[in-house]
């Protein structure tokens, strides 16, 4: 039987948070999100893990306090659903799931939701396994798309207004981003290193509030890549995927 673990306060400065484990390159993004969890704790944050080293959580929290473009009452937020290598094909990811299911219905939620999008995109829920459980699209954006499981009859969540624009006044490339994922921190800073040597022009905005990550104008979770005033990808860049786009 599956064992698992939930953050606490008392428990994550010793438990690893699963994405970046064992890689020291992004042991400051790490203790970044870890500080980020603590202080989401308290809006009812949960990140629940496989007892074992390896990639595989769960992530989520009410939608009034996620730090998501999107607007709803009384839905959890899953952020992320992650089952990676040898984990696979294990029941580790429908254990996962349920248990969030099960949860949001015990803390008398009016249902659960997720980001994912109409063609597998990185980062993204996985449309087809969330399908399975009986998520249905309930707003888009393009090609992204807000999945709902409904409990009850309540209004499903929407993205904002703000969101549906997908583009912004700035011409440079400009990155959104948040310490919400532990693989942004080295990743901004191996992009402003390359952008200084390469006499290039990045414009970075920091989502590090509620208010910010609700403003936000495109679909956000955790990364926004604009140019030329337009939302072109919602993928991490490191130096070398930055300049393939960029030619």
């Amino acid at each position: 039987m599956n064992e698992y673990i939930n953050l606490t306060l008392e428990n994550i400065d010793d438990e690893h948070i699963c994405c970046a484990i064992g890689d020291k390159k992004h042991q400051i993004g790490v203790n970044n999100k870890k500080e980020w969890i603590k202080t989401k704790l308290k809006d009812g944050h949960v990140f629940r893990k496989l007892n074992a080293r390896g990639k595989t959580f769960i992530e989520y929290e009410p939608i009034e306090t996620a730090w998501v473009p999107i607007n709803g009452h009384n839905y959890e937020y899953i952020y992320c659903l992650w089952v990676a290598g040898s984990f696979k094909g294990k029941g580790i990811g429908k254990e996962l799931l349920e248990y969030a299911i099960n949860d949001s219905k015990a803390k008398g939620m009016s249902g659960i939701c997720t980001l994912s999008s109409q063609k597998k995109k990185p980062f993204l829920a996985e449309k087809k396994f969330f399908e399975h459980y009986g998520f249905k699209v309930v707003d888009t954006i393009g090609e992204y798309e807000l999945l709902a499981l409904s409990f009850d009859n309540n209004e499903t969540p929407k993205f904002n207004e703000n969101a549906r624009k997908m583009q912004i006044s700035n011409k440079e490339f400009t990155i959104y981003y948040s310490n919400a994922c532990p693989y942004v921190e080295y990743e901004i800073n191996e992009l402003t290193e390359y952008s200084k040597k390469n006499n290039l022009k990045i414009n970075f905005i920091k989502i590090d509030t509620l208010e910010k990550a609700k403003n936000v104008p495109c679909v956000f979770n955790n990364w926004a890549n604009f140019y030329q005033g337009k939302f072109i990808s919602n993928t991490i860049l490191n130096a070398n995927s930055f300049e393939k786009m960029i030619k």
